[in-house]
């Protein structure tokens, strides 16, 4: 079975269960979550809800640092979904998690994997906040 077990960008609701069912190892001491949400404020404005935007390129660009970090770190199995389109407050807009033999491993496995999905994976955030004004964030 590959390392990599879950990967995916769709506007369907995250589930916590689902991707840590897809980690499940019988060899995994540790398995490290990471959820994103939605929160109520950024920057000293109140969010009323975000718009995710995923570029075509994004799934692919998403399986290409799954692969590197599966590769670099000692992991059994790894997964990542990010949700697109209109999110609410308290919402996921995305989960990632690592399985490994030891915590640590896991710990710093989960960290590289969510810093360059933000970093590398071409999805943007449209901010609208509740005086009406709106920004986006992570556009090239």
């Amino acid at each position: 079975m590959s390392t990599i077990r879950l990967l995916e960008i769709r506007e369907s609701a995250l589930d916590v269960a689902e991707v840590l069912a897809a980690v499940s190892h019988d060899a995994a001491g540790g398995v490290s979550v990471f959820v994103g949400n939605v929160r109520d404020h950024d920057g000293g404005l109140a969010v009323s809800h975000l718009d995710y935007t995923a570029h075509p390129t994004a799934v692919t660009r998403l399986a290409e640092v799954a692969a590197e970090v599966a590769a670099e770190f000692d992991v059994l199995a790894l997964a990542a979904v990010h949700r697109t389109g209109r999110l609410e407050i308290g919402e996921a807009a995305v989960i990632v998690a690592t399985a490994a033999a030891h915590r640590g491993e896991a710990f710093v496995a989960t960290e590289a994997l969510i810093n360059r999905l933000k970093e590398r994976v071409p999805i943007w955030k449209h901010q609208v906040f509740a005086d009406g004004s709106q920004e986006w964030v992570g556009t090239p």
